[in-house]
């Protein structure tokens, strides 16, 4: 079988090796993979592996030797999957890797916002202490986190594994789901959406994106949240209209937002949200721990040995047979 992997790089930039990859059939590895050049580099796999090079229709439709597509991810929107089914290409997908690596990014943003910890270190580097009158110094009101309240929306494993977090920092946490209404913890009170961007001290959003919640996270929304409350959202960035949170951060309608996801990533070099008032970004890494990475090429290659063995797992479309 020949195996080829379109954009290695992201998953692996050769830190964490492959595993048993190499031993389930001929491998053929790229760092990175044009989408224009997909179908010239994946001509003769059967088995194509992709993190986030978009695999089209009309690559499916020019790789007839194709039979299995494993997503080096959770998402799958790369993929066109009505293509795939109609080819009787399998999809899989690595659904549960990263829950703890996404919980702990978002506490980073928390804790970046409650203590300011990469301004105070810049600014002592650069002298400042040393050349204090006083013992010590705060440019920023610094936050306990014990007894504020967090929100998270959506509470699937990794909006369950922030809520823990949270409860062991003594935080009062509620959360909202579309589908599931009943808390599996006593601690933390499932609400309604508007309630819960109405009482937090800060929400963390951990969605599936959809067609029905694209930008769902608007200016009604912000409109009621307090105004020294904070958003972060390590989940995809196409949940928030990016232009009214720039108005809710520069209008100071709230206090601030921590960002893992943009809805173009890479981002343009003139994004507004790089101008906007205490707006933290960070690339997309919230996934990216080393074990977390560790686990999503095991996860994966375990995807691959079930397809072979005539039992697939993590599939994610139904392929015509």
């Amino acid at each position: 079988m020949k195996i080829v992997v379109l954009d290695g790089n992201t998953t692996n930039p050769g830190d964490i090796g492959w595993g048993e990859l190499h031993t389930l059939g001929e491998c053929v590895m790229h760092d990175h993979t044009k989408n224009t050049d997909v179908i010239e580099r994946a001509k003769g796999a059967e088995l194509v592996l992709t993190n986030k090079t978009v695999i089209s229709k009309e690559a499916i439709k020019a790789l007839p030797q194709l039979k299995m597509i494993s997503v080096l991810a959770t998402g799958y929107n790369v993929v066109d999957v009505e293509a795939a089914n109609e080819a009787g290409v399998y999809v899989s997908n690595v659904p549960t890797y990263g829950t703890n690596s996404v919980a702990q990014m978002a506490f980073a943003h928390i804790l970046e916002f409650t203590q300011h910890v990469g301004h105070h270190a810049a600014t002592v580097k650069a002298g400042r202490w040393a050349g204090s009158r006083d013992f010590c110094y705060w440019d920023f009101t610094m936050t306990e986190l014990s007894g504020m309240t967090i929100g998270i929306v959506g509470f699937g494993r990794i909006g369950q594994a922030t809520a823990k977090i949270a409860l062991g920092f003594g935080m009062k946490v509620i959360a909202y789901d579309a589908f599931i209404k009943q808390s599996p913890f006593a601690e933390v009170l499932m609400t309604d959406l508007e309630t819960l961007f109405k009482t937090s001290d800060y929400i963390s959003i951990h969605c599936n994106l959809t067609t029905e919640n694209k930008g769902f996270i608007n200016k009604a929304l912000f409109t009621k949240m307090k105004k020294t409350a904070f958003l972060v959202n390590t989940s995809r960035g196409p949940l928030i209209n990016e232009l009214d949170l720039v108005e809710a951060l520069n209008s100071e309608t709230i206090a601030g937002a921590g960002l893992d996801v943009l809805t173009v990533e890479p981002p343009v070099a003139d994004n507004p949200l790089y101008k906007a008032k205490n707006c933290q970004i960070t690339p997309h890494i919230s996934w990216a721990t080393t074990a977390a990475r560790k686990r999503l090429v095991g996860i994966t290659i375990e995807n691959i040995k079930a397809f072979l063995a005539g039992s697939p797992i993590n599939v994610v479309n139904k392929p015509k047979q």
